[in-house]
């Protein structure tokens, strides 16, 4: 999947990757898609609310061995 910028989470526990999401979001214009990977099993339930709460769209979320892949779209 195509992004525009990504995210490296892996090692952070929570709530540090959703934090760290949450500034990178930030940063992005309307439309934009963040990229994400975290090692946290924790974080597949976190960006699930955190999309549900903010209105950001988590395009995919994949389990990669011990990672986690989430592609969001920023509202």
């Amino acid at each position: 999947m195509d992004f525009d910028k990504e995210l490296d989470a892996r090692g952070l526990n929570c709530p540090l990757p959703i934090l760290r999401a949450k500034k990178a979001l930030a940063d992005m214009s309307s439309g934009e898609v963040l990229h994400i990977l975290a090692t946290d099993p924790g974080a597949v339930k976190d960006f699930q609310a955190f999309a549900r709460q903010t209105g950001h769209e988590l395009l995919s979320h994949a389990a990669l061995e011990k990672e986690f892949e989430f592609f969001l779209r920023r509202k």
